[in-house]
Parts: structure tokens; C-alpha cells; sequence
């Protein structure tokens, strides 16, 4: 009976370490959830307030300027400070192959004259990672080493980001375009709390690719 009662002893005891010891291995992955959302509700809060409060640099001197396409305004205010000579010449990345360089010219307005001798229309790029793709090979052409890159400001984060990851030999500087008109209705800001949203998702997942190279994080056109 005592050899019994030790036996049933023993294994109640194993039980108990092995429940004890589950228990502390979901308590781990618990804290380690927990924390990882903190990290990145944290990381966006300071992520929505860099973009919202994003203002043009007071200095740029640069070669040229490369506006990347997808947002309104961009081309608007790149042509804009390529007329008032923040750079030489000025390249539109990633515009739609059905759109010619007159239409953008009669939509933005402008110079015509300045706009047929020194702007550039970019048709290869897809996605942000062509952007630089493109940009990088119209450096290279032009043997530039200072470029402004005008993009929407929630956009521009992951713009440079790109552009610095593909060729850091070029110095980048990043001319961020207001989200929203001044004086736009409230609603307009909730929506682009939600577009923020995705393009934080869009800006670490291009993070984790360029530190890391993993073939699954690379942008689709990269395999064609």
C-alpha cells in the first residue's frame, strides 16, 4: 500500500510540473503577443504623427527631382519646383502606359516649353519597389547624386526607404505632399487614418525585405 501511495504520489507530482509547465509557456506567448502589439500600436502612433505633421524641407539642393506616381497633387507640386529650379530636370515614375506625356502636361498645366525639354515619363514601374527600380536607371543616365523625391507624405517613408535599399550611393531627399487640403472636412482625415493603416502594414513589410531578402516578401513584378 505504501509502495502504492508513492506510486500515485509520484505521478501526481509529474502531472502538476507538467501542467505548471504549460501554463508558463502560454503565459510566455501571451506576453510576448501583448508586447508585439504594443510595439506596433506604438509604431504607428509615431507613424501617423511624422505623416500628418510632414512639412516640405526649408533646403534642397538637389540635382533633380523624381516625383512617384499614385496620389494626387504629386505632379502637380513636383512640376511646380522643377519651374522654380529645385532641380534640372524631373522624372514622373510609374505613370499608366495609356497616359502621354501631352495629357499630363494639359491635366498639371504649366510651362509647356519647360515641360518638353526636362521632364521624363516613366512607364516600367508597377508598385513603390519599380519606382526605384526606374529611378535608380534614370540616375545612372544621368549620373545625378542628390535627388528630391516628391510623394503623398504617408507614402514617402516607404518611397525612401525603397529608393535608399536599392542605391544607397544616391542621396535622397524626401519633399512629402500634404495628405489633405487645408481646411478639408474631419472626414477626411478618417480616411486616411485607414489608408495610413495600410501603408504602415505596406512600410513593414518592405522593412523586413530589405534587411532580410526574403524571397516571399519580394514584390510580385520582381519575378516576372
Amino acid at each position: 500500500m505504501a509502495e502504492r501511495g508513492r506510486g500515485l504520489h509520484a505521478k501526481g507530482g509529474s502531472e502538476t510540473r507538467r501542467r505548471s509547465f504549460g501554463g508558463a509557456v502560454l503565459r510566455l506567448f501571451g506576453m510576448i503577443f501583448v508586447a508585439g502589439v504594443l510595439l506596433l500600436s506604438g509604431g504607428f502612433v509615431v507613424f501617423c504623427v511624422n505623416i500628418f505633421t510632414a512639412r516640405p524641407p526649408h533646403i534642397y539642393e538637389t540635382d533633380a527631382i523624381v516625383v512617384l506616381t499614385g496620389g494626387s497633387r504629386r505632379i502637380e507640386e513636383a512640376f511646380a519646383l522643377l519651374e522654380s529650379g529645385a532641380g534640372e530636370r524631373l522624372l514622373i515614375s510609374g505613370v499608366n502606359p495609356a497616359t502621354s506625356p501631352s495629357g499630363i502636361q494639359k491635366i498639371i498645366g504649366g510651362d509647356s516649353q519647360l515641360f518638353e525639354c526636362c521632364v521624363d515619363v516613366g512607364y516600367e514601374a508597377l508598385d513603390t519597389h519599380g519606382n526605384a527600380v526606374e529611378t535608380r536607371q534614370w540616375i545612372e543616365e544621368h549620373g545625378y547624386q542628390r535627388i528630391l523625391v516628391v510623394t503623398s507624405a504617408y507614402h514617402l517613408p516607404r518611397g525612401l526607404l525603397e529608393l535608399r535599399a536599392i542605391d544607397p550611393d544616391t542621396i535622397f531627399v524626401g519633399y512629402p505632399v500634404a495628405m489633405s487640403e487645408p481646411g478639408a472636412p474631419w472626414q477626411e482625415d478618417l480616411r486616411y487614418f485607414r489608408v495610413a493603416g495600410l501603408e504602415y502594414l505596406k512600410l513593414i513589410g518592405a522593412y523586413i525585405r530589405a534587411r532580410t531578402d526574403l524571397p516571399v516578401l519580394a514584390p510580385a513584378a520582381e519575378g516576372k
